[in-house]
């Protein structure tokens, strides 16, 4: 999809191509769930094979395919497609970097519709998100995140482990809250042999981080603290937290009294490890990162993509003497705060 240059003769192009873009979204699930990724990764790349491979009629898969070619995710030579490097790494089944699952949350039907209707909830968040915030109690969404955005977030739990300096083998006690599948702190753990992990998230979801930190050997370092960051008892002394998408849901002075919880949390010299999408001051750079309000628009009340000046003024706030921000590979940062 291509911009309008200053300069340029006024054209409709990018606001046709614009209010058609579900389409986009919908061909990359459609792709995912017919398995159209992998069958081109197998050797299955023409329209007729395709289509036999999928279970799926030939004009389908011709016009599915092409399109998938159009923004990117193929390259199509004659009549036969292969697969670019992101759809290699990331949509054929056979890789280790697999990560089609996110499809089932990030674009499943409630959510689309959330977004339909965005003109509600720019008049009146409240009335339009009434009894379907992404903050209320228990929600069940957050069993379904968990279970299908684990592979989204294994490069940036990678990168964090490597910022913190897991791989020295200090005894870490390290609290991860809102820890949903539990791979920040499961993959810290991974690298460090003396780190005991605690994780906090709503009784349903660490079921899911139970699973998975069973599955990565670490289940007798990785404890379960069911509740909520703002109404339980977090504990004392943690020389690591670990707040990965978490403070974007809540407005500032929410997110000031966490911090001022968590801060007293923590052991001496103690650090806070926040992930999150960090647009710079004008608040629409970088793209992707900044775009991540327009999420917190449709989920949430009150939550927004924060710059780092905002961030650092809540730590200052909470009592943390600094805040350091590290780019990640993609679109978020991690910002490093000591007590």
């Amino acid at each position: 999809m291509n911009k309008p240059s200053a300069g340029e003769q006024p054209n409709p192009t990018f606001i046709f191509e614009t209010l058609n873009s579900y389409q986009r979204t919908a061909a990359l699930r459609a792709g995912i769930q017919l398995d159209i990724f992998t069958a081109i990764g197998e050797g299955h790349n023409t329209p007729p094979q395709i289509a036999s491979h999928c279970g799926v009629t030939e004009r389908g898969a011709r016009i599915l395919c092409d399109y998938l070619s159009i923004v990117g995710l193929l390259s199509k030579v004659d009549s036969r497609y292969s697969l670019s490097r992101d759809a290699a790494v990331f949509l054929d089944r056979r890789s280790a970097a697999y990560m089609g699952s996110i499809a089932q949350f990030l674009a499943k039907d409630d959510t689309v519709e959330i977004f339909m209707d965005l003109a509600a909830t720019v008049r009146d968040p409240a009335a339009s998100l009434a009894g379907r915030t992404a903050m209320e109690p228990e929600n069940p969404m957050w069993v379904e995140f968990a279970r299908s955005m684990a592979p989204l977030m294994a490069m940036p739990a990678q990168a964090i482990t490597q910022i913190l300096g897991a791989a020295s083998g200090e005894n870490w006690k390290v609290l991860d809250i809102a820890a949903g599948h539990g791979m920040f702190g499961i993959t810290l753990a991974s690298h460090n042999p003396n780190a005991q992990i605690y994780a906090l998230d709503w009784p349903s979801v660490l079921e899911v981080a139970r699973e998975n930190a069973e599955k990565a050997g670490v289940a007798s370092r990785h404890h379960l603290l069911p509740g909520s960051a703002f109404d339980r008892d977090l504990g004392s002394a943690y020389d690591l937290v670990l707040l990965t998408n978490f403070l974007h849901h809540f407005d500032i002075p929410t997110n000031v009294v966490l911090l001022r919880k968590v801060h007293a949390a923590l052991a001496p010299h103690g650090r806070v490890a926040t992930l999150d999408f960090i647009p710079n001051e004008d608040r629409v750079t970088p793209p992707s990162a900044a775009a991540f309000s327009m999420t917190m628009l449709g989920h949430t009340t009150g939550g927004d993509a924060y710059t780092f000046a905002e961030y650092e003024r809540m730590f200052r706030h909470a009592g943390f003497s600094s805040s350091e921000i590290r780019p990640l590979p993609g679109p978020m940062s991690v910002i490093i705060s000591r007590a």
